[in-house]
């Protein structure tokens, strides 16, 4: 019964989120109040509609009612309680559920604490939220509806991917979706403005609280989920450009845009026209990830769904939708005119610049992740997009998007001079030399890797050194700097921690991508190695059961100059109900990096297959994660920032420390099934330099069902065949070009980790720089513009050049 309550508390919220749509958009033919009204009063229905329905969901699992197919396909009676309740969002299904949750809570929570709106600019933006919201309850009930019972209810259930059945799964996929939904808010904002026709700093300060919620679960989403699949994958990295990480990472970056482009029109009433556009994009992205992640056209495993129905669906409602948007978009811009002038170097420049790069960064991943694509369902060519084009293409442009952001702050609005800010720099450019100079000094000699920890050391002295620059504690003096410190905006405290944590990441993501060290060995109980200048021992691995696994779990102490210093426990398990593997890595976490330790198969003669790492800065990835999004935290806390707090007033505003405390969850899960890279030795050929050809031919090839994996870091059937065949082909003598020919000629380029560049290949290669330079060029178009706009404004008379004189030497008289 309570099933089918949760289907109907489904279709009553689908009614709600019609009348909340329809009656408030009628109302502004007429400014009616009472249907402006309406919308608040609609926005929390629909929110506990679906909340009901949830919960219904929630209620099914945790009883093991079979009867429901979702149940029955995803649950099991043996699985802990923790795992029946986190079991609901680790499908599609019950994800989708929790995607409309997440949208309706932002309603509801924009009838509450944007009260400061008015009450025509709240229904509309309330109303174009509930169209969004129509559109996915329609997708839930027809074509992913999570009630559908079952006539023949099995005697337990399937069970659930034991990737899944990770604590993390309790808190990744909600503050993700709080990420992707929550700038759903930013793009009824636009749309809501374009329908009102008002652009201005007003409706500025009103988006931005919500934009800085959104990007902060999404930034957190993303960093536990690379997180989770570091310590539950068993392959020691952290990311690889698979289609669905690109998913939540193409709305990150322009999600970042657009918060920086939000504080151009709010001081400066500039950029307006752009703005519009990038929170429609944003949130486009979000779905277009939707539409990939569900429709069946990617084969990454890390996909949700394969149902080419469901993806047809979104697609219609992203083209009707961002279609929609974008049409009233083209109605409303030319009566959309900017406000603020300002010269190419100032604050609003760099800002610009900013814009400017991000958003070719995101155009460049979005042009790796959909071209392959496009390109197969085109010619039926398939062609490889992996690490390589990411790193030439992306890196550098994000790199030079970091540089700029220790200059930015510096630089005062309207025109600043480069030339002083530059001087002011000189202690901080000197500090990052004598960094860098130290590093090289201890053996962190790579080129790449030491530019990257320049650049880290370059952004996080800049950022310190424009927050002590506002203390002024040459003027004040210590106590009184300090004072001016504590009163400092809580803005200026969440950039400061924002750009920290970014400085913070860039440091990591260097350090293990340079200086990280690996080794597989075949090790036997009281052998060691050494990894990393590490020693590790394998002590023993003893047999153990766990809830619903059973497993076996190896000792290994880990020593450095004779001295023991960590004892790691890496896992193996086996889940029989779901008759599937998984690895749990023992991971020893130090400031500077950590060891890692993952244990494989048996060799039958008494010895294991072990990996062993050392992933150095590592640890310092999620720490900088975290403060970024901690850094947005804060700045939604700021007293002029707040939700319902109005630019200009003095009247106390509704506070949203609620709202804020709301997004303090956090843990892990992004990747899906995959395990330890399968090494069996009972594949490994004899011939210790046949089996070394081997695995070095191994590494270039893709697994066809985990993309960005090598043969040898899959545990599919698919990639088990692979390493078999070129076994085969060295063992018949073929030289290593002949052997990768022979499965290149079977499965395509698409095999290839590192494919040859092609002649279907060159738009992707130019395409970055085809991005850089349309921006520049729409930015050098914006310039003309806003100078000829500048040179029709009329000078000011005498009279008020003397005023304006008086004014700035501080004569009121």
């Amino acid at each position: 019964m309570i099933v089918e309550f949760g289907h109907f508390a489904l279709c009553l919220a689908l009614i709600v989120a019609v009348m909340q749509a329809a009656v408030p958009l009628a109302g502004l033919r007429n400014d009616s109040l009472a249907a402006f009204r309406m919308a608040d009063s609609a926005a929390q229905a629909q929110f506990l509609a679906v909340a009901a329905a949830f919960g219904a969901l929630v209620y099914a699992y945790v009883t093991s009612d079979f009867s429901v197919a979702n149940v029955a396909l995803n649950s099991h009676s043996g699985k802990p309680l923790i795992y029946k309740v986190t079991g609901v969002w680790a499908n599609h299904e019950g994800s989708m559920l929790l995607w409309v949750l997440m949208l309706a809570l932002f309603g509801a929570l924009i009838s509450v604490f944007g009260r400061s709106i008015p009450v025509s600019m709240r229904a509309t933006v309330l109303a174009v939220q509930a169209i969004i919201g129509v559109g996915f309850l329609l997708f839930v009930l027809l074509t992913s509806n999570p009630f559908d019972r079952l006539a023949l209810p099995p005697m337990d259930g399937q069970g659930m991917n034991p990737l899944l059945q990770d604590p993390g799964v309790a808190f990744h996929p909600p503050m993700l979706y709080l990420g992707y939904v929550g700038f759903s808010t930013a793009f009824s904002f636009a749309v809501a403005a374009l329908i009102r026709g008002r652009v201005d700093p007003s409706w500025a300060r009103w988006l931005r609280p919500w934009v800085l919620i959104a990007w902060s679960g999404l930034t957190m989403g993303i960093a536990l989920g690379s997180w989770w699949a570091y310590y539950e994958l068993g392959w020691g990295g952290f990311w690889f450009w698979d289609p669905v990480e690109n998913a939540s990472f193409m709305p990150w970056l322009l999600g970042t845009a657009l918060l920086h482009s939000a504080i151009v029109v709010e001081k400066r009433d500039a950029l307006l026209k752009w703005t519009i556009l990038l929170a429609i994009f944003t949130f486009a992205l979000s779905l277009i990830g939707t539409f990939l992640v569900r429709s069946g056209i990617l084969s990454s495993v890390h996909s949700f769904a394969t149902d080419p129905e469901r993806g047809v669906f979104i697609l219609v409602l992203l083209t009707l939708m961002v279609g929609g948007a974008l049409a009233l978009y083209a109605w409303r811009a030319p009566s959309i005119r900017d406000g603020g002038l300002f010269a190419p170097i100032s604050r609003e420049g760099g800002l610009l610049l900013n814009n400017v790069l991000l958003a070719v960064a995101g155009g460049v991943v979005f042009v790796g992740t959909l071209y392959p694509l496009v390109l197969e369902l085109m010619t039926g060519d398939k062609i490889t997009v992996g690490p390589p084009y990411f790193n030439r293409s992306f890196l550098p442009i994000f790199a030079l998007a970091a540089f700029a952001a220790a200059i930015g702050p510096f630089l005062s609005w309207k025109r600043a001079d480069l030339v002083g800010v530059l001087q002011r720099l000189r202690f901080v450019f000197f500090l990052t030399l004598v960094v860098t100079a130290g590093l090289a000094a201890t053996g962190w000699r790579e080129p790449l890797g030491l530019a990257g920890l320049a650049l880290a050391t370059w952004l996080a002295c800049a950022t310190a050194a424009e927050l002590l620059g506002r203390a002024n504690f040459a003027k004040a003096g210590i106590g009184g700097g300090l004072l001016r410190l504590v009163g400092l905006p809580r803005s200026a405290w969440g950039l400061f921690l924002g750009h920290l944590g970014l400085a913070i990441v860039v440091a990591g993501v260097a350090a293990i991508s340079v200086w990280q060290a690996e080794r597989i060995v075949v090790q036997k109980p009281g052998e060691s190695v050494v990894v990393g200048g590490y020693a590790f021992s394998l002590v023993g691995v003893d047999a153990a059961r766990g809830p619903n696994y059973q497993s076996s779990i190896a000792n290994v102490s880990v020593s450095r100059d004779g001295q023991e210093i960590a004892l790691l426990s890496p896992e193996r398990r086996w889940y029989p109900v779901e008759q599937s593997p998984t690895t749990e890595a023992g991971i020893e976490t130090r400031w500077h990096g950590d060891l890692y330790a993952v244990l494989g198969d048996p060799d039958g003669a008494g010895g294991w297959v072990m990996r062993y790492y050392y992933n150095p800065g590592v640890v310092w990835m999620w720490f900088g994660s975290l403060l970024m999004s901690l850094g947005a935290l804060v700045s939604v806390s700021d007293r002029r920032l707040r939700i319902g707090a109005p630019k200009r007033s003095l009247r106390p505003a509704a506070s949203a420390a609620g709202v804020a405390a709301s997004l303090l969850l956090a843990v892990a899960l992004l990747l899906a099934p995959t395990s330890a890279r399968a090494i069996d030795p009972g594949e490994m050929l004899s011939d210790p330099a046949q089996e070394a050809r081997v695995q070095a031919i191994g590494k270039q090839l893709r697994c066809l069902v985990c993309d960005n994996q090598s043969i040898f870091d899959s545990n599919a059937g698919l990639a088990h065949d692979l390493r078999m065949v070129v076994r085969e082909r060295v063992v018949a003598g073929d030289s290593d070009e002949a052997a990768i020919d022979y499965i290149v000629a079977r499965y395509g380029d698409y095999v290839l980790l590192s494919p040859p560049v092609k002649p279907e290949t060159y738009l992707l290669w130019v395409a970055p720089a085809a991005l850089l330079l349309a921006a520049g060029f729409a930015a050098r178009r914006y310039a003309k513009r806003q100078k000829v706009d500048g040179d029709h404004r009329p000078d000011l008379s005498a009279e008020d050049r003397a005023v304006a004189r008086r004014l700035l030497e501080g004569d009121s008289a």
